[in-house]
């Protein structure tokens, strides 16, 4: 099984809150970019611009516990909330205890591994 864990979540952008939104995504990458462990963090924007996908991806158990704990998560996802809103949450693979009470918490299902492959 992989160590891998990926966190997909579903946000719809408040009206007239596009920009904020992505002054913040930007931010929140720029940080999560310097995080241990941090794979990927992609944003991805609807065709009407209403609504994103974030799809982030940990090397591991320790990296995912590195950000829910770092800046990104503790300083700007309160203000990702002042424009938008989540409206799906799941993670993927074993976040550890800690940081899965934590992301459960915060509304994630957490969706555990039972056969696949990671290349």
């Amino acid at each position: 099984m992989s160590a891998q864990v990926y966190f997909h979540l579903n946000l719809k952008i408040h009206e007239g809150k596009s920009d904020a939104f992505r002054k913040i995504a930007d931010e929140m990458t720029a940080l999560t970019k310097k995080e241990p462990g941090a794979l990927g963090y992609e944003w991805y924007l609807s065709a009407d611009g209403t609504s994103c996908r974030l799809v982030e991806t940990y090397a591991d158990q320790a990296a995912v516990m590195a950000h829910v704990t770092g800046t990104a998560v503790r300083d700007w996802l309160p203000q990702l909330l002042q424009v938008s809103s989540i409206t799906a949450f799941g993670v993927y693979g074993d976040p550890g205890a800690e940081a899965g009470a934590s992301l459960t918490a915060a509304g994630a299902e957490v969706f555990q591994q039972i056969a696949g492959i990671v290349r």
